[in-house]
């Protein structure tokens, strides 16, 4: 199962989790939210990460030229999608970089839109808020994710995970990954290094058991 820790915005936090054991970090490329870090800088952090890890740019209603800008650049290697971003939008990156489509979940409506979005590697699936894009610290009903399964696509499960609850959202949904921000947070953008091994360690206990 893939563990992502989202919201990095400094050298240290990124290379705290790679030590961890995270399997893959994000960067906020949206200047609208708290942890917004510019293209420049996240792009400096992510080439610190191994490469095997995945370095994922999360994007909100990004125009084509700047998906261009930003694979041409090198550095990110999975495209985050946050906005209204149709299938069309995120087939074109197919083969150039792995794209993961962000749905917000209030109930089992929400998740009728996943079903066109079959060209997508994996679909990550957040809380709903009327006023934010993600980072918002609230969770959702994880059996809707295990639901989620059945449009055939990798499930990603964020919205509130925090050490002391990943556990139990690993049992209830049954998640391809799970992905942190401000569950591991001194404050948005800044991270608690034990906070992201107490995660880590805590997801990682239900994988094996």
């Amino acid at each position: 199962m893939l563990i992502k820790i989202c919201g990095i915005t400094n050298e240290d936090d990124a290379l705290a989790a790679v030590k961890a054991g995270a399997d893959a970090l994000g960067f906020v490329l949206w200047p609208q939210s708290k942890r917004f870090v510019p293209v420049e800088m996240a792009a400096r952090i992510a080439e610190l990460v191994p490469r095997h890890m995945q370095r994922v740019a999360v994007l909100v209603n990004p125009s084509r030229e700047e998906v261009e800008r930003l694979l041409a650049a090198g550095a990110f290697d999975t495209l985050q999608l946050h906005g209204d971003e149709t299938p069309e939008f995120c087939a074109q990156w197919k083969g150039r970089a792995k794209v993961w489509k962000a749905f917000r979940v209030a109930d089992a409506a929400s998740l009728a839109s996943l079903a066109g979005y079959s060209v997508v590697d994996a679909v990550l699936l957040d809380s709903y808020s009327p006023t934010s894009r993600g980072g918002t610290g609230q969770t959702f009903d994880w059996l809707l994710a295990r639901e989620a399964k059945k449009f055939g696509r990798p499930v990603i499960l964020s919205g509130g995970l925090t050490p002391a609850n990943v556990r139990e959202a690993v049992v209830a949904a049954r998640p391809d990954g799970v992905d942190v921000s401000s569950g591991v947070e001194l404050s948005p953008g800044r991270k608690e290094h034990e906070r992201i091994r107490e995660f880590i360690r805590n997801a990682k206990t239900e994988i094996t058991t």
